[in-house]
């Protein structure tokens, strides 16, 4: 199980002051020391978290992959050819969001994403998309040339009752499946934490967790090492 380490939050207290502490690259090499298998980033079009500078600091200061996510937009699309990262992963977004709300519509959007990940053909980036577990995304996903589907746990971990949890379980368990099944690389990730994640590691279909805002709240209390060192373990069970 591939364990990528989203550093996001990192840079949201860092810009609720608009100083430059906490560091980012410090957190990217403190992922790095606990040997984690990448450091995934969020490069928004309004720069709520991290900044294009960050980007190109943490490539140069750690050896470990990054998983850049990101919008289809055509400036983002180019800060990526110059950075590249060894995977990017395509997201939704909307200026008043708190947070990333439900996976990109491969299927409506169909058309326009093809057009745009073909610049990233030959390039050696690995492309993702991150996506609801529906049966629909999941086929358009394959029929867009992407190796990789990062299957979105939101509803999952906003779940509060017995019988909605198991709803969402047996969606992504289904949606992982038929990802498995038409040769897709399967990720999973979106408010996954210490709590939540032993039902999704029973998954076996999942090769990939990209987990972020649960490693950072607990960071503040015990410290980001130890932080990632808990949810590795949990991971590696």
């Amino acid at each position: 199980m591939l364990f990528n380490v989203n550093i996001d939050h990192v840079a949201t207290l860092r810009e609720a002051r608009g100083g430059i502490e906490p560091s980012v690259l410090e957190a990217a090499l403190i992922v790095e020391k606990c040997k984690c298998d990448a450091i995934t980033v969020h490069l928004r079009e309004d720069r709520r978290h991290i900044q294009d500078v960050d980007l190109f600091t943490i490539k140069q200061g750690v050896d470990i992959p990054i998983n850049l996510e990101m919008a289809l937009s055509e400036e983002i699309i180019e800060i990526a050819l110059k950075l590249k990262p060894k995977q990017i992963t395509i997201v939704p977004e909307r200026r008043e969001e708190l947070t990333t709300e439900g996976g990109f519509d491969i299927v409506k959007y169909f058309d326009k994403a093809t057009s745009m990940l073909s610049v990233f053909k030959g390039t050696g980036i690995l492309l993702s998309l991150f996506i609801d577990p529906d049966k629909e995304q999941i086929s358009a996903s394959k029929s867009a040339g992407v190796e990789i589907i990062e299957i979105h746990t939101g509803e999952y971990s906003n779940s509060l009752t017995t019988d909605s949890i198991n709803h969402e379980l047996d969606r992504i368990s289904k949606a992982a499946r038929l990802g498995k099944e038409l040769g897709l690389q399967v990720a999973a990730g979106h408010g996954l934490n210490y709590t939540n994640l032993s039902s999704i590691m029973k998954i076996s279909e999942i090769e990939e967790l990209n987990i972020g805002h649960s490693i950072i709240s607990r960071s503040v209390f015990v410290g980001l090492e130890r932080a990632i060192l808990e949810m590795k373990k949990l991971v590696e069970v």
